[in-house]
């Protein structure tokens, strides 16, 4: 009786808190049974096809330039060796540190009238007429190389570990059948790289559709700018719940077309025979290109907005006097401990009540719950107040309680809610990986010890997976470091983090103010990558 007691409670423990993250979930689905109200309408016939059009542009432009980034960049540090190719091979991973929304500020900043490349012309060449020479970049073009430099590491970092675990047999049958380098590239490595390929690409689409900050700095009318402006402006959530709702159809689109292309084809390697893969050395001219690509890519992608940022801090220290730097701080540290706290507890929860309970049904639950971290968070933002406003309206009807609204929306409390139902995937499957290399017969030999399962998960599972532990709080403490429409939508008022702060100071177009909290911002998700780089490229 003891015994189904405890299984119960881990059970029902895991249960309640995949339904608790798959509610939103449930709640953008059922958005599409709304009634339509007269704001969509009006859309329907007015913008919402720029919408559409103009997300599948920058999907398309951003993806492009990830893959030929994220790809040539894995290509050469993975089977090449060349000056600096240690150092390459992490700090192109910096570029998780810069969110696209900071890098559109530099860019906006470094080439708008009289701005630092005007600067620089004027220093070095004197007056002159120089800002018609310099190129601009706004609207679609500035928000397509603004994503895709921050985004390309996604396909960096999948790729490179699919490149180094590629059986050198098959290269050296390329070879044999008399396949140039090039040739074996496009008709071995990369395809069998596609899954990784592909994994990263699903990445950055996501990303990339959700994306609000570059977009609407660049004042490029999108998917998400419309499910943003319908709340915020237009007081609609019934729009703002149909345009989530098109969104959603709009990635899963995508899962589906790739899904169906790639058909039957197989790409796992026999483990039998495995040689890892020597790599080339490359002197003189020949290691040109890949060390010029690699300088490059590094520059643009984090050394380049980097520098700007410090430019205008440097230039204007009247912005930094204006700043509470220990109130951000403590605002973005606070959102950030509490939220990886609470991700990594439930997460290990929710995978023991699916490890000793060993239901399909809550195998399929926890499956559709953490769909969520493909749901944009302006989305979710939007989802979650649907359903506090549903179910406060309801009791007060049906009992007659007082509105609880403000328990969940604009507080902290809401805030981290929200956060955990848009980073349980990246937390729960961490963990899982983890569990996955714990063998069942561990857990059958400490029962038959005499461990209960709670003395088993704390003193058997829990110090066995600290490393999962401490690379999941990290992972999503950058996730968290860098979210902005979630924290814009639901934080308390008055109640600022380094994204909120630079975001506020680049919509009223102060980018000079917006410097300092963007490089702060920087330099936390730095420090965090730096202590999850050798995870992140282990060759092991």
């Amino acid at each position: 009786m003891i015994k189904t007691q405890k299984f119960n409670i881990w059970y029902l423990s895991s249960l309640l808190i995949t339904l608790i993250v798959a509610i939103p979930i449930i709640t953008v689905f059922s958005s599409f049974f709304e009634t339509t109200s007269d704001y969509y309408l009006l859309l329907k016939k007015t913008f919402l096809l720029d919408y559409i059009t103009n997300s599948f542009l920058i999907l398309i432009g951003v993806l492009t330039l990830t893959f030929i980034f994220g790809v040539s960049a894995a290509y050469f540090v993975s089977f090449y060796k060349f000056t600096g190719v240690n150092f390459f091979k992490w700090a192109l991973i910096l570029s998780f540190a810069v969110p696209a929304y900071i890098y559109g500020y530099s860019l906006t900043a470094f080439f708008e009238n009289y701005g630092t490349a005007f600067s620089i012309l004027t220093f070095f060449f004197g007056d002159g007429e120089f800002n018609k020479y310099i190129p601009k970049f706004d609207g679609l073009t500035g928000s397509i190389f603004s994503i895709s430099f921050s985004l390309f590491g996604y396909v960096y970092v999948l790729t490179r570990a699919s490149f180094i675990y590629q059986s050198q047999n098959l290269i050296e049958v390329g070879k044999n059948l008399g396949l140039s380098s090039k040739e074996s590239f496009f008709k071995i490595i990369l395809p069998s790289a596609r899954p990784a390929v592909v994994a990263g690409l699903s990445l950055v689409a996501m990303e990339t559709l959700s994306d609000f900050g570059t977009v609407s700095f660049f004042s490029v009318s999108t998917l998400t700018t419309g499910i943003y402006n319908a709340w915020i402006s237009f007081d609609d959530l019934s729009t703002a719940n149909q345009l989530s709702f098109l969104l959603l159809f709009f990635i899963l689109f995508l899962f589906i077309i790739e899904t169906y292309s790639r058909k039957k084809a197989k790409y796992h390697q026999p483990t039998r025979g495995f040689k890892n893969i020597p790599k080339i050395e490359l002197k003189g001219k020949k290691s040109i290109l890949p060390f010029t690509f690699c300088s490059l890519l590094f520059f643009f992608s984090f050394l380049f907005p980097v520098a700007q940022m410090s430019y205008w801090t440097i230039k204007f220290p009247k912005y930094f006097q204006d700043i509470d730097l220990w109130s951000l701080n403590l605002n973005t540290l606070l959102l950030v401990f509490v939220s990886s706290m609470c991700l990594i507890v439930f997460s290990f929860v929710a995978n023991y009540g699916n490890r000793i309970s060993k239901s399909k049904f809550l195998n399929y639950l926890s499956a559709f719950s953490i769909s969520g971290y493909a749901i944009p968070g302006v989305i979710l933002a939007v989802a979650f107040i649907t359903f506090i406003s549903w179910l406060s309206d309801t009791f007060t009807s049906m009992f007659g309680f007082g509105s609880f609204k403000n328990l969940f929306i604009g507080s902290i409390f809401g805030l981290i809610i929200a956060y955990f139902v848009r980073f349980f995937s990246l937390s729960f499957n961490g963990i899982k990986s983890g569990y996955l290399k714990i063998n069942q017969s561990i857990d059958d030999s400490a029962y038959l010890l005499g461990y209960s399962k709670f003395k088993t998960f704390i003193s058997i599972h829990m110090p066995y997976l600290k490393n999962s532990i401490f690379l999941i709080g990290v992972l999503v403490a950058i996730e968290i470091i860098k979210e902005l429409p979630i924290t814009l939508i639901l934080r308390p008022f008055n109640f600022e983090t380094f994204a909120t702060k630079a975001y506020s100071y680049a919509a009223q177009d102060l980018l000079e103010a917006a410097a300092f909290p963007s490089l702060c911002l920087v330099m936390w998700a730095s420090i965090f990558i730096i202590f999850v780089s050798r995870y992140i490229l282990s060759e092991k």
